[in-house]
C-alpha cells in the first residue's frame, strides 16, 4: 500500500522493510529493544504530516470514530 502522500512512499517502503527485519529477527527471537528502525520512523512520520497538511487533512480528522454515527450516514 502506498503513502498518503507520493512522495512518502520511498521512505515508507524502507521503513516497512526495516520494521519486517527487526520484527522476525529480534523481536520475535526476544530483543524487545524498538530504536532499530526509530530514525526512519520519525522521517517517515514528518513527511506524512507534512503531506497531511499539504492535502489539508487535520490529525483529529483521522482519529475521529465516524462509523455507526450521524457522520457516517451523511458521507454514504
Amino acid at each position: 500500500m502506498n503513502s498518503i502522500g507520493e512522495t512518502c512512499n520511498e521512505l515508507k517502503q524502507q521503513y516497512d522493510s526495516c520494521f519486517h527485519t527487526w520484527f522476525s529477527e529480534k523481536f520475535l527471537k526476544g530483543d524487545t529493544s524498538d530504536n532499530t528502525c526509530s530514525n526512519l520512523f520519525k522521517m517517515y512520520q514528518q513527511c506524512v504530516k507534512k503531506a497531511m497538511k499539504e492535502q489539508h487533512i487535520e490529525f483529529k480528522e483521522i482519529e475521529t470514530n465516524y462509523l455507526e454515527t450521524e457522520k457516517e450516514k451523511k458521507h454514504s
